[in-house]
């Protein structure tokens, strides 16, 4: 591996703090700043970690020439516009999903990339868990045979979740299940069909004029003859915490557990009935990163050795031991200047599926059709999902 290090600073302190041990010991990276808008806080977890450069404004910070990359975890509705400032000030970037609320800014910020050659990726936690690393294992190997159909959902109280959580339409945070559905195959979605159903309270649906419970769209992927669904929850439907994945194949299927923390459910065709189903432990890929990281697939990231736990282990279930295999990601494909897995285009292409899905729904499943600018793809391989 090389000695070389990407400088990189994380924005956004809450869900942001987790990856601070993670790039203080990545081989690759130097974590060189950190911004925040609250003083206290972001003095609190600088003396916490060591880290000496502190920003309270992120225009200063992008003025930092010694930043090479920022890794952006503010709230949702600034993802697209910080995404585009930092850009336009040179500076790669990492946003924690989803890429942006309107298509306007994911076509903006496709643009950039293009021009300035800088590298983007959304940090999807779901194409780096254990689970869809295992199904991607399988599918790399042929055991699956012909993929038939995929099926993805996020479900999640929302409930009591602060600033514009309330009332968000299910779609516009969709990533999570249409992610994996299409980045297994590494497929793009060329229109959707989304349906609304139920109802959630009144002064929810005020905040953003959504009425809908649950949103379910159908994916038709593009030049394939495949096609994928997704369903989304976030308010007055009763269920625990689930992103799930599953892919079904001529040779093999894998089903996500119904209940966190149990195994999959492998079924393998022309085996006697009774024998079908088998649950599988998931493996750990741990094996795939640095070793100086590998420790961080499975828990206790928050605080590095403290054994501290944020919202995201205690509520989901670690993201699947993803975050140091997202982090080794990132680092490589700068290193190696080559795109994201997922880069600014497939990024665009899962985050717009929830914009048009929503779209859709509102006009009784109108059939919603992808924008040309994500349906392009790298003239390189995908980034090594993980890269090792």
């Amino acid at each position: 591996m090389s000695d070389k290090k990407i400088n990189v600073a994380i924005v956004g302190l809450g869900f942001g703090s987790e990856f601070i041990p993670i790039y203080q010991r990545h081989p690759n990276a130097n974590l060189v700043a950190i911004c925040q808008r609250n003083e206290d806080s972001l003095n609190e977890i600088g003396d916490k970690f060591g880290i000496e450069k502190r920003y309270t404004s992120y225009e200063e910070l992008l003025l930092a020439p010694e930043v090479d990359a920022v890794h952006i975890n503010t709230p949702i509705p600034l993802h697209g516009q910080q995404s585009i400032q930092a850009l336009k000030a040179g500076k790669h970037v990492a946003c924690t999903v989803p890429m942006a609320t309107s298509v306007e800014e994911c076509e903006e910020i496709c643009r950039l990339c293009k021009e300035t050659g800088l590298q983007y990726m959304m940090m999807e936690t779901v194409v780096y868990s254990r689970e869809f690393l295992f199904m991607k294992e399988l599918y790399d190997k042929g055991e699956l045979g012909d993929v038939q159909f995929l099926k993805g959902s996020h479900q999640q109280d929302m409930d009591g979740w602060p600033s514009y959580w309330p009332g968000l339409p299910p779609m516009h945070y969709a990533t999570h299940c249409v992610g994996p559905v299409l980045g297994l195959t590494r497929d793009r979605a060329e229109y959707v069909s989304c349906f609304g159903s139920g109802q959630i309270r009144p002064e929810l649906e005020a905040e953003y004029g959504s009425p809908f419970a649950v949103e379910t769209a159908h994916i038709k992927f593009k030049d394939s003859k495949l096609s994928g669904q997704v369903y989304r929850s976030l308010f007055d439907t009763a269920r625990q915490y689930r992103e799930s994945f599953e892919v079904y194949g001529s040779k093999k299927s894998v089903e996500w557990p119904l209940i966190e923390h149990e195994p999959l459910v492998v079924h393998t065709a022309k085996k006697p009935e009774p024998e079908i189903p088998e649950t599988v432990t998931c493996p750990d890929y741990a094996h795939y990163l640095p070793d100086e990281i590998a420790p961080f697939t499975t828990g206790g990231v928050f605080g590095g050795d403290t054994g501290e736990e944020h919202l995201s282990f205690t509520q989901g279930a670690g993201h699947g031991g993803s975050h140091p295999h997202l982090v080794h990601a990132f680092v490589s494909a700068l290193l190696e200047n080559r795109p994201c897995f997922p880069d600014a285009a497939e990024s665009a292409n899962w985050t717009c599926v929830g914009i048009l899905s929503h779209e859709s729904a509102l006009e009784g499943g109108a059939i919603k059709h992808l924008p040309s600018f994500t349906l392009e793809k790298p003239s390189s391989n995908m980034c090594s999902a993980p890269a090792s």
